[in-house]
């Protein structure tokens, strides 16, 4: 009676083995599709060929004493445009 359970089983966990390498077959064969459509993407993609902004540096500091401004240059190369009041006020 114990032959006649086993060959219903057999074919059950075979079928079961078979499901689920399979399946995972095509995970992997999903995920490297998905793999070389982003390496694709990238290299089609234009948004890497963006300008980047200078970045800001430090050239000197604003004091306020009572009444007067004062202003404490770091760098000097920039004391001509200080001068000529080329410079923007920013508020935060």
């Amino acid at each position: 009676m114990s032959l006649d359970l086993l060959i219903p089983f057999g074919i059950l966990l075979a079928l079961v083995i078979y499901l689920i390498y399979t399946r995972t077959k095509f995970e992997k064969n999903v995920v490297n599709i998905y793999e070389k459509k982003f390496d694709e993407w990238k290299q089609h993609d234009s948004s890497n060929d963006r300008k980047e902004k200078p970045c800001k540096e430090l050239v000197g500091l604003i004091y306020k004493e009572e009444y007067n401004i004062t202003m404490e240059l770091l760098d000097e190369s920039v004391k001509s445009q200080i001068q000529r009041g080329k410079f923007t006020l920013k508020d935060k």
